[in-house]
């Protein structure tokens, strides 16, 4: 699994779209404005940061929200690491990477830092300690020792890609947050908050971004 990479079509407008699980990476109006409305605001950060502090991922994808919360902690006047963990079954080659972050101009100072280090596994950038571990989350996340503040949970549409979604991967998600740990998505379908409450968060749906009626918040009380 963990030598497969992302294939990807280009739209028009030069946004990556999965040619597998036939979805976009990021939001067809604005990627990085749905990513502050999703996994910042939907995690309550950057109020939240403070030294130590440890978010995951489910679907690394191009970087987006790895680089949004990264610029965000150096914003906010952090000078530890932020430690950022993400599951990535299908990995964006470096090229493609670059392309699509083309599309986010005000996120070029971390992302040229970012690409100019990176090549897979882990990466340590001073104020940032990035591991993406590839491979089937449901291996991976419960084989990892870790814990996360909070979960940005950023796999393709449940209906096309329902194996990062299941009861048993939530179960897992649950397990490796710590105790007043979040988890947001911008999904609010049914399953996915069955999942979360069922494996122990109080879900809460709240507005989506954009076209995107509801998103799905959760707590790990």
């Amino acid at each position: 699994m963990a030598d497969q990479r992302a294939e990807l079509t280009w739209t028009e407008d030069q946004i990556p779209v999965s040619d597998r699980f036939d979805d976009p990476y990021f939001s067809l109006q604005n990627g990085l404005e749905e990513t502050r409305h999703v996994f910042l605001a939907g995690n309550d950060l950057p109020v939240r940061f403070a030294p130590g502090f440890r978010i995951a991922e489910l679907g690394f994808g191009t970087g987006l929200n790895m680089l949004t919360v990264w610029s965000e902690w150096e914003k906010a006047g952090q000078t530890t690491p932020l430690t950022f963990t993400s599951f990535e079954a299908f990995p964006m080659v470096p090229e493609d990477m670059t392309r699509a972050l083309e599309a986010f101009p005000e996120l070029a100072p971390w992302a040229d830092r970012f690409l100019a280090r990176w090549e897979g596994g882990t990466c340590d950038l001073g104020t940032l300690h990035l591991e993406v571990i590839e491979g089937d989350a449901r291996q991976t996340l419960p084989a990892w020792k870790g814990k996360a503040d909070a979960w940005f949970l950023d796999g393709f549409s449940p209906a096309k890609n329902p194996e990062l979604w299941g009861g048993d991967l939530m179960q897992q998600v649950a397990d490796h947050t710590a105790k007043g740990g979040t988890a947001a998505t911008y999904t609010a379908a049914g399953i996915v908050r069955r999942g979360l409450e069922e494996a122990g968060f109080t879900v809460t749906r709240t507005p989506g971004y954009g076209r995107k009626r509801h998103m799905t918040r959760a707590i790990r009380e």
